[in-house]
């Protein structure tokens, strides 16, 4: 490869055309992503093991683990960063086989509302995986779980179930629901960024 093209690959694919995406690419890969990965591991990875419910058999416990549980915490925010990190990999990878500098993409208006749209993109992949968040897990994780156990047990229709480290998993989903926040009003900012820049009120780098 010449060096032509492996310098606008650098730029393309590693840096965003503005400020606020560079920060908002240092926040997403760097914090989000290692909270997820050690503290998230912490608090989830050995929740099906202790929680129990009444009677403690284990078929009773696995059965109303998956019902507490539709999809696992962990998986549900791994995939939302990785279908949010779509757009823009794939915007990056454009640009960079293209041998698109970051100038131009600022420059150019075609390049600017592919980006933008991009940035858009993102923001409704994380509006949509905010509200689905709340639907699958609400804002609180209560100490007792009433599970309906009518079809496994014939004695029993409803029975009680201990979540382990409930508190700790509350402080957890407050905190992704902020990261999910800070993420959009970064999108946000980086259109109102590129806007500027188009119009002469910020120089461009």
């Amino acid at each position: 490869m010449s060096p032509n093209y492996m310098r606008s690959f650098s730029e393309g694919c590693l840096r965003p055309p503005t400020v606020i995406g560079q920060f908002h690419t240092l926040f997403f890969g760097s914090v989000r992503m290692f909270f997820l990965g050690v503290l998230g591991f912490a608090v989830y990875g050995n929740e099906a093991l202790h929680f129990s419910c009444d009677p403690d058999k284990r078929e009773v416990n696995l059965f109303c683990y998956n019902q507490f549980r539709p999809i696992t915490p962990q998986v549900f925010w791994a995939l939302q960063l990785a279908i949010v990190l779509i757009p823009g990999a794939f915007f990056h990878l454009c640009a960079a086989c293209k041998s698109i500098t970051q100038e131009e993409i600022l420059q150019k208006s075609f390049y600017t509302g592919f980006y933008i749209f991009t940035v858009f993109l993102r923001i409704i992949l994380e509006v949509v995986a905010f509200w689905l968040q709340i639907q699958l897990f609400g804002f609180k994780v209560n100490a007792i779980y009433m599970c309906d156990v009518g079809a496994l047990e014939k004695k029993l229709n409803v029975t009680r179930c201990m979540v382990p480290e409930h508190f700790e998993k509350t402080i957890f989903l407050i905190a992704m629901y902020t990261f999910t926040v800070i993420t959009v009003v970064l999108c946000v900012a980086e259109i109102f960024e590129i806007s500027c820049r188009r119009l002469g009120f910020l120089k461009t780098q």
